[in-house]
């Protein structure tokens, strides 16, 4: 392991959940299992929050949160004390500049760390934050920021927060953050196109025939009802970590792994994706919203009972949609994305369906028939599934589907790195290769907004679906019509 340089991590929104549920235990495996020495004079971790409140009350909130969510094969004393030597707690209003000289005069005794500024705040706060830490002299030349998603709402305020962030911090100390794309399975699916030959000759409308993207969580909106609904399915998963799963099965082979050779080639397929037209928007894209239903056989409210969701809400917890490219390689290849909350089963994968032979020459048993399929699983047990066409033992000649499975988590006798442990160390040494560029965030925003727009013009409400299934029959139909069905359906 590259051993690494000292730095330091501030962490607005410190107390919130992404810190104590991700973050902060991120941190502390990558502490627990680094060979550098990462003691205080290396690591300094500050959380940033409203409350006033004092190191050993921050501490002890941090650990009864990490107990949760560390398993306890996980949790050693010992580790766990030297990570906590590392953290720090500072009490401010993000939006108040004289509250930045505490944290300044915590930083003040080597300027010459990296430094790094990780906002898991509201987006609306960026502006403010940037604008302050510039005035407080906290900006030095080896600074970085992360920004958590969602940036913005449309176009233009993302725009807007990207000039305001982009007047402080230069564009190669900007870290657009989407954790799905530190995953195992994606990194993988980069060095299965990427290193292998076998799979690039059949990477093409010539042999795919469609390609899928489930993103679906059993949960709702957990306690954040105010905020998903002003947010939206289509704005909390489809602009961001569809399209960047959509860009990676996608895109050219890239030149070298640098980051900028990389954000060229995703670039690109977010320009080649076909704009919708109003029309196109009513027949290829469902929106739903779930009812009352069962999760893992216990009843959960509809959408419009959870705390902080205002009645007669037309806000989506389910997007379907059809996208294609207008490019060589992929033209006439529907790519359909779906996510969405209280589905049943919590499941990330990417589906890619190759076409069938030309003729059939064997006999299959039963009629069990199936093409040639790559099954990418990112949840909850990251793997690759091969499916194949393989005779029956027996004299006769017959064949039926069989796959090849590689689960990650049974080849590698090792703890599998959570994405926020990658992304976090590629921070804090510098490498962008993971992180959009701005011209892929604007690129998204002009795709999506033209459905916004539609869904805004159409009187008719979301779909409703029973929480505890796999959306609006809709969204089955919407695949359907092109003669074929999500994997879960066929």
């Amino acid at each position: 392991m590259i051993p690494l340089d000292a730095f330091d991590l501030i962490l607005f929104g410190g107390s919130g959940d992404l810190a104590m549920r991700k973050l902060l235990p991120a941190l502390y495996f990558r502490h627990r299992d680094s060979a550098a020495d990462t003691g205080r004079a290396r690591w300094r971790i500050v959380g940033v929050g409203r409350e006033a409140q004092t190191r050993e009350a921050y501490l002890a909130t941090v650990e009864a949160h990490a107990r949760k969510f560390i398993a306890p094969r996980d949790f050693d004393d010992t580790a766990w004390a030297a990570f906590v030597s590392c953290l720090d707690y500072v009490a401010l209003d993000a939006r108040a500049a004289a509250d930045y000289a505490g944290l300044a005069a915590l930083l003040a005794d080597d300027p010459a760390r990296v430094r790094v500024f990780y906002l898991a705040t509201a987006p609306s706060l960026f502006a403010s934050i940037c604008e302050n830490l510039g005035a407080a002299g906290l900006v030095t030349p080896d600074s970085r920021v992360v920004l958590e998603k969602p940036l913005g709402r449309d176009l233009a305020s993302a725009r807007r927060i990207n000039e305001q962030v982009g007047a402080i911090f230069r564009e190669e100390q900007i870290y657009r953050i989407d954790h799905y794309l530190g995953k195992e399975t994606v990194q993988n699916l980069i060095a299965l196109r990427f290193g292998n030959t076998l799979f690039e000759p059949l990477w093409s409308r010539a042999c795919v025939r469609d390609v899928q993207i489930t993103l679906a969580e059993t949960v709702g909106v957990e306690g954040r009802g105010e905020f998903y609904d002003n947010t939206g399915a289509l704005r909390d998963m489809v602009q961001n970590h569809l399209l960047q799963l959509l860009c990676i099965v996608a895109m050219e082979p890239p030149s070298s792994i640098d980051p900028d050779a990389m954000r060229d080639e995703k670039l690109k397929v977010l320009r080649a994706l076909r704009p919708m037209s109003a029309e196109e928007v009513a027949t290829r894209t469902v929106r739903g919203q779930y009812r009352a239903g069962a999760i893992d056989g216990r009843p959960v409210p509809a959408y419009l009972e959870e705390a902080g969701i205002p009645a007669g809400s037309r806000s989506e917890t389910f997007v379907a949609l059809k996208a294609e490219l207008d490019n060589w390689r992929w033209a006439g290849v529907p790519f359909y994305l779906r996510t969405g909350k209280r589905m049943q089963e919590r499941l990330a994968e990417i589906v890619v369906n190759f076409r069938d032979v030309p003729h059939a020459l064997f006999p299959s048993v039963s009629g069990e028939r199936a093409p040639n399929r790559l099954v990418i699983r990112l949840q909850p047990d990251e793997g690759l599934e091969l499916h194949l066409m393989a005779k029956v033992p027996g004299d006769e000649m017959r064949v039926r589907p069989v796959a090849l499975n590689l689960d990650f988590a049974e080849t590698y006798d090792t703890r599998q790195w959570d994405a926020y442990e990658r992304l976090l160390m590629d921070v804090i040494r510098g490498k962008l290769t993971l992180f959009m560029r701005r011209d892929e965030l604007d690129a998204a925003w002009r795709w999506i907004e033209p459905i916004l727009d539609g869904w805004e013009q159409d009187p008719t409400p979301p779909r409703p679906y029973t929480a505890g299934t796999w959306g609006p029959a809709a969204s089955s139909a919407l695949v359907g019509r092109d003669g074929l069905a999500w994997l879960q359906d066929s």
